[in-house]
């Protein structure tokens, strides 16, 4: 059955994207990689992956912001795994313009193409960052929005645009809501690598921005299996789910841990050019996983130690493609 199940994965060039397209062909689906068109003709994250996975890959390069070619990369697929955003918050203060465009505009061109070709099922990457600082833990789906960064806000209308279409045109549509997803391939615009390539590149003072929040951490491959089981399941249909460990932990313990294990001698540093600003600032994420638990088989396969070991491999091998010495946003 799953060989005869082609899947588009939007965004499969990138971090998350990039681990769910080779857990999916591990699985035995067809998989249409959607990846950001460029002139080099770079895949991202796929151009590493091994030649037996991608052999069984087809690359459609386009711009999510283009419905035309959204709609003719989703033609004669049964489902969409929209994955295909801009993340980083820090550059949605400089450019929500593009934000808009790509997270909302992209979504929707989505949800449009797949009306359009009775798609069998959708499944919108929402985030954790829609919560906002959490107004009470474990933070469940029902817990209230809150816009705390011109990203979180994207995301939460593009969100909601997938719910009024499963309400409106009765579009088989889940919103998948993962908390703080890291691992290999992750971009240094994340904290989890940000301390990581500092203390491999020999640096005395860790600079980060605040040091008192707290994450609930989810490797990479638990955040894709965790879509898989999503998809998998026949209950899920209409429904927002999160993707959590129900743990947490503050940066600074984070950041402690990590120098523990590379560099014991470093210093952590709090950099006020790396801080939020002070309403934007989301301050404590926990999220509940009892939905997701209850409605699929997934559970969490990988603690934070082990994570953090595989991060730490991966980022050894890989320091030559992170830029240690600036602040990447």
């Amino acid at each position: 059955m799953k060989a005869d199940t082609t899947i588009l994965v939007t965004g499969a060039d990138g971090f998350i994207g990039s681990h769910l397209t080779e857990e999916l062909i591990k699985k035995g689906y067809q998989i249409r990689a959607f990846v950001y068109y460029n002139s080099f003709n770079m895949w991202g994250w796929l151009d590493t992956l091994p030649a037996e996975i991608m052999k069984n890959v087809e690359v459609f390069p386009g711009d999510i912001r283009d419905p035309n070619g959204v709609e003719e990369a989703m033609k004669d697929v049964d489902a969409v795994f929209h994955l295909a955003a801009l993340i980083a918050i820090p550059f949605s203060y400089y450019s929500p313009d593009t934000y808009v465009d790509t997270n909302i505009k992209g979504t929707l061109n989505v949800l449009q193409a797949a009306r359009k070709l009775q798609t069998k099922r959708v499944l919108v990457t929402s985030t954790s960052e829609v919560y906002g600082t959490a107004q009470y833990v474990p933070i469940d789906e029902k817990h209230p929005f809150q816009g705390q960064s011109p990203y979180s806000a994207t995301k939460i209308g593009a969100d909601r645009l997938a719910e009024s279409f499963y309400r409106s045109f009765q579009l088989p549509v889940t919103i998948v809501r993962p908390f703080n997803t890291y691992g290999p391939r992750q971009s240094a615009r994340a904290v989890i690598p940000t301390i990581i390539t500092q203390l491999l590149s020999g640096k005395r003072e860790i600079k980060l921005g605040a040091l008192t929040p707290t994450r609930d951490f989810n490797y990479v491959k638990d955040t894709a299996n965790g879509f898989i089981s999503i998809y998998e399941s026949d209950k899920t249909v209409g429904e927002e789910i999160n993707i959590a460990t129900q743990k947490e932990i503050s940066i600074r313990e984070l950041a402690e841990e990590l120098v523990r294990q590379i560099n014991p001698n470093a210093k952590i540093i709090c950099d006020e050019e790396r801080l939020r600003p002070e309403k934007s600032e989301v301050n404590r994420l926990l999220g509940c996983n009892e939905k997701i638990m209850r409605l699929t088989d997934w559970r969490p396969r990988y603690s934070l130690e082990e994570g953090l070991k595989g991060t730490i491999g991966f980022l050894e091998s890989h320091l030559d493609k992170y830029k240690a010495d600036i602040y990447n946003i």
